[in-house]
């Protein structure tokens, strides 16, 4: 692990790559994430693209030019729903409990209600015991314990759903 503290930016194309790999390290522990690798470098470049173009609540955290973690608050697609974003993220293990979950989720809230969106939704995985702690912190609020929610390597986990709310002005 790098002595330096990782910085939080907004994410950029130039950063498509390194998140591109960070996403897959994360993905195939095929313990946080519902996906499993990182899709195409081409469409995951797209992505960030888009993001970038449409000024999304996306963040990167950075240590020497590499991606080592990442939150994305996305929002919902249909108009009645637009109010509304979904929460991802992800961490490298050498990164992870020292804080920059937290770093990365104010950052993305911050814009989020910035945006227009006034409720955040996430879900995780029951056992993700450190991930919902932080989750708690932050103000998210469960809602539902989806049973058998993922199904990954022939085995059902459950999921929890959580969401936080806007406050009021």
């Amino acid at each position: 692990m790098n002595a330096d503290q990782p910085t939080i930016q907004p994410i950029a194309l130039a950063h498509a790559r390194s998140f591109h790999a960070c996403l897959d390290a994360v993905a195939r522990e095929q313990r946080y994430l519902a996906q499993v690798a990182a899709p195409p470098l081409a469409k995951l470049t797209d992505f960030v693209r888009d993001s970038v173009a449409n000024d999304l609540a996306q963040f990167v955290a950075v240590v020497d030019d590499q991606v080592v973690g990442w939150a994305d608050v996305l929002p919902h697609w249909a108009p009645a729903l637009a109010h509304r974003g979904s929460l991802g993220m992800g961490i490298l293990p050498a990164w992870r409990g020292q804080g920059l979950g937290r770093r990365l989720l104010l950052a993305c809230i911050t814009k989020a209600w910035g945006r227009g969106i006034s409720r955040i939704e996430l879900e995780a995985r029951a056992d993700n015991d450190a991930a919902i702690r932080l989750y708690e912190r932050m103000g998210f609020a469960h809602e539902a314990t989806h049973q058998r929610g993922m199904y990954l390597d022939g085995r059902y986990h459950d999921t929890r759903q959580m969401c936080l709310l806007k406050p009021a002005v």
